[in-house]
């Protein structure tokens, strides 16, 4: 009897020191969480401290830089006042901005538009000493200086914390003046701490002593306190920047952990034996099932007519079906466990698809999903080729084991290709040989323009050489030159046709909107003269480059500014004038730039019956022209992915626009 109760109570004591060491255990997790809540909230606070007094750091110095221009340039008073009315609209921490002498004489100032003036009820006269502080401070070191913060009463019974920034203007080494920036450290913490951390944290500047000279964020909600400060080292100056951040109680716990290890470790002590008895029978199913689907797996892969193929991750191969030996000529005995060199390989790319096979065992190369083509060689010496998928062999555990391949006989596919491209072929050729009358005719119209830009230079350089005395040399080589620039524009041009005609693909290349209108200006500017006409043009020079084949586009421009100046000739416009502007548009299409070209005149407009077939090919309403302007200006801008079209030009004109596609910024 004793006997029993010993064992009894040896496995209660058991039982109680298992539930005392599972009680112990949670409550050691628990303390643990705590511990680890509130180490990762207080490295929270440190890290946000940091970063903001990386920002505040960062902000001053760009302060500073923008201070300093101010110095640049002749101190003329009304340009002065000018910038640093716009500097106070851009920095709101900023309540005043003076312009002082050599001696703090001040010689102008302005003050912040959002709030009334600061030293408007007690005079600037109390803040003086500051102001000296920090000017002396920044005469010694040669730089920005700051004075220590003080404090100005306003109005409505409150006031600011203010600290004065003194620069000191130095021209030859000689002390011109000083600009002095007065901050409002409260609005400085509001505008260079990000608002995300006003939200949850409260942000302040302390003296050394921990007098808190100013705030900013969330008021104390909460029992416990987590507290960082950095040192804001400034030059003549020193304060600390502090971070609060409060919880409304202790770390939370986790309330399900008791729960789950609780029903866990009781669902297992009930289930165990269950477990146990079922398993056994379950085992037998499971080999039953599996013996059923490797059955079905063999008729369904000996039914294909796909080549299947398994290696290891040596390279070895591991298991072929009958459709992949009846494709190759070999059997499973002489494929089974080669690795190093398969039989079914051409011996001249024996090294080759070592390499490949080296590099994907290697797992450095994961081969497409839709496959790669190759070349096998059969029993009998034939190649032909194959489309080979391949994809991770994964066992039951999820590890890769090696590569099964799908192997796909594609010789007659390739056959079939081939008969159809060489038709192909056929049919585009036939295509390209009906295109030649019309690039005649487009090649006669775009010659027109340089043939006649060269013909006009000609005859001034010869009326040149027939006046009397010495021939104008410098006009001379002007004109010389400008005939060799017509000569290689109208070579250009034919070879642009030339490709084209060929099938090649016309080189783009990125071009400055400046650089494509200074190309053709000279002859705008020669047409110009010629009829009276003044042209405007207006290109920014902040304007992205412009991805395009040029002497297209340069050609386009041409042929829009010629007929506006034509158009205005014919209606005799008593004061001609068109302009050439150019301007970047918004996206067309998701991530895609563009620049816009217009030409504006202000000529008589197009008639209703004209808009319909302005841009159909040989329609033009000149008694000499040929109607492929216009076509073929709204042909290369399509063909560069843009669009050209016309609006009227109020109140009376009309305007030309198109686009090109610009250049992304890397």
């Amino acid at each position: 009897m004793s006997a029993i109760r010993l064992t009894t109570l040896r496995r209660w004591s058991l039982w109680v020191l298992l539930g005392v060491l599972v009680v112990a255990l949670l409550v050691t997790l628990v303390y643990l969480a705590a511990r680890y809540e509130a180490s990762v909230a207080q490295a929270n606070v440190e890290r946000d401290a940091a970063d903001a007094l990386s920002d505040m750091r960062a902000a001053l110095t760009r302060n500073v830089q923008e201070l300093q221009a101010l110095q640049s340039g002749p101190p003329r008073r009304e340009q002065w006042r000018a910038q640093a009315e716009q500097l106070l609209r851009v920095h709101r921490e900023w309540v005043r901005i003076e312009a002082r002498g050599p001696k703090l004489e001040l010689r102008d100032a302005v003050d912040s538009p959002y709030r009334t003036p600061v030293f408007g009820r007690f005079g600037r006269e109390n803040s003086l000493p500051e102001v000296q502080q920090a000017c002396a401070t920044a005469t010694r070191i040669s730089s920005h200086a700051y004075a220590r913060s003080h404090f100005v009463p306003l109005a409505d019974g409150f006031g600011l914390e203010l600290m004065e920034l003194c620069l000191p203007h130095v021209e030859a080494g000689r002390l011109i003046g000083f600009v002095v920036a007065t901050y409002s450290l409260v609005d400085l913490l509001a505008t260079q701490i990000g608002p995300q951390m006003g939200k949850s944290q409260e942000i302040s500047f302390t003296e050394a002593d921990g007098t808190r000279l100013a705030m900013h964020g969330l008021a104390r909600r909460g029992q416990r306190v987590f507290s960082a400060q950095q040192l804001l080292d400034l030059p003549g100056n020193t304060m600390v920047l502090r971070m609060d951040s409060w919880r409304r109680s202790e770390p939370d716990l986790f309330p399900n952990v008791l729960t789950a290890l609780v029903t866990v470790m009781s669902i297992a002590l009930v289930t165990v034996l269950f477990m146990l008895g079922h398993d056994t029978r379950r085992r037998l199913r499971v080999e039953q099932d599996l013996a059923d689907a490797l059955a079905f797996r063999k008729a369904m892969e000996d039914s294909l007519v796909t080549g299947l193929r398994a290696r290891d991750l040596q390279g070895r191969t591991t298991y072929v079906n009958p459709a992949f030996c009846q494709m190759v000529g070999f059997s499973p005995d002489e494929l089974m466990g080669k690795g190093a060199q398969a039989p079914y390989w051409p011996p001249e790319r024996v090294e080759e698809y070592r390499r490949r096979q080296e590099v994907r065992l290697a797992g450095r190369n994961i081969p497409p999903r839709e496959g790669y083509e190759s070349v096998f060689m059969r029993k009998d010496g034939t190649r032909f080729p194959v489309l080979v998928i391949e994809a991770p062999l994964i066992n039951a555990q999820g590890l890769q084991t090696g590569w099964m391949s799908a192997v796909l006989d594609i010789s007659e596919q390739r056959r079939v290709e081939e008969l159809s491209r060489a038709s192909q072929e056929r049919l585009q050729a036939t295509a390209r040989l009906a295109t030649v009358g019309e690039m005649a005719s487009l090649l006669s119209h775009e010659l027109n323009q340089p043939l006649a830009a060269i013909a006009s230079y000609a005859t001034g350089s010869m009326n040149l050489l027939q006046q009397e005395g010495a021939p104008a040399t410098d006009m001379l080589q002007v004109a010389m030159a400008r005939i060799a620039e017509q000569a290689d524009r109208a070579g250009r041009v034919i070879k642009s046709v030339h490709d084209f005609v060929r099938r090649r693909v016309q080189a783009r290349e990125a071009v400055a909107p400046h650089v494509l209108v200074d190309a053709v200006l000279p002859l705008m500017n020669l047409q110009a003269h010629k009829l009276g006409v003044r042209v405007d043009v207006r290109v920014p020079e902040d304007l992205p480059r412009a991805l395009c084949d040029r002497t297209m586009v340069e050609q386009v421009l041409l042929n829009l500014a010629r007929n506006a100046m034509q158009a205005m000739d014919e209606a005799r416009v008593p004061d001609p004038e068109i302009v050439l502007q150019v301007r970047a548009t918004g996206a067309r299409d998701a991530g895609k730039r563009w620049l816009e070209f217009s030409v504006a005149d202000c000529g008589p407009g197009i008639a209703e019956e004209v808009k319909k077939q302005l841009f159909t090919p040989f329609f033009t309403t000149k008694a000499e022209g040929m109607g492929l302007g216009l076509s073929l200006c709204r042909t290369v801008v399509e063909q560069h992915g843009g669009y050209l079209l016309f609006e009227p030009n109020p109140p009376h004109g009309t305007i030309f626009r198109f686009t090109l596609p610009a250049e992304t910024a890397a």
